[in-house]
């Protein structure tokens, strides 16, 4: 057990590591409204992937992935919410150039989302992503070993995968806010929304035009 354990961990830990909608999401939430925003946006992604864990261990996903509709269905609705994400921060950058030139070259920085709207955004951009369902009926049964409960294993390895998931995102939150001198620079949040929107907007397409 102990074997497969870190086995799991050391594979979730590469996982977790990619950049994905996410954490970009965790890094543009903490920007525009400092650590508690970006915490509770973090908050909000720990709720999905604990939900898509539960899910996995009562076999809902594994419906999910059986489903094409119900996959397909799901996939747009995120591919769709991430897309709306992405021109928010496009747009954001646009607005915010425009005021600018009205005041002087003086930029103001992007509005910081409510704490709850923040728990919302992680909620919604996680559970509205159909492929982390698939991804735990894929990935944890391989990593559970002979003579023991699937049920509570699964469900051991999906909240394993979340405290870890959990853990860099504190990472992204701090660094983050420590690098909050520089950061706040008009000309680099500009750069930065305009960045992630590109990117949100390119993981959408990509969900959008994914098949499996």
């Amino acid at each position: 057990m102990t074997a497969a354990l870190l086995g799991f961990a050391l594979a979730a830990t590469l996982l977790i590591l990619a950049p994905g909608p996410d954490s970009l999401l965790v890094m543009r939430n903490s920007l525009r409204g400092g650590r508690k925003v970006g915490v509770c946006t973090a908050a909000g992604t720990l709720t999905g992937l604990l939900s898509w864990a539960l899910a996995a261990t009562l076999g809902l996903s594994s419906l999910l992935a059986a489903s094409r509709v119900g996959y397909d269905v799901l996939r747009f609705v995120g591919a769709a919410y991430l897309i709306w994400l992405g021109m928010t921060s496009l747009s954001q950058r646009r607005t915010s150039a425009e005021r600018a030139e009205r005041r002087d070259g003086k930029t103001e920085p992007a509005p910081a989302p409510s704490l709850r709207r923040a728990y919302a955004n992680g909620v919604i951009s996680n559970l509205c992503n159909p492929k982390i369902g698939a991804f735990f009926v894929a990935f944890l049964p391989g990593f559970i070993p002979p003579g023991t409960s699937v049920r509570a294993f699964s469900l051991l390895l999906g909240v394993w995968f979340a405290l870890e998931t959990g853990l860099w995102m504190g990472v992204l939150v701090w660094m983050v806010d420590h690098g909050v001198g520089w950061l706040s620079h008009p000309k680099v949040q500009r750069r930065l929304e305009r960045l992630t929107g590109l990117v949100l907007i390119g993981f959408g397409i990509r969900l959008a035009t994914e098949t499996r």
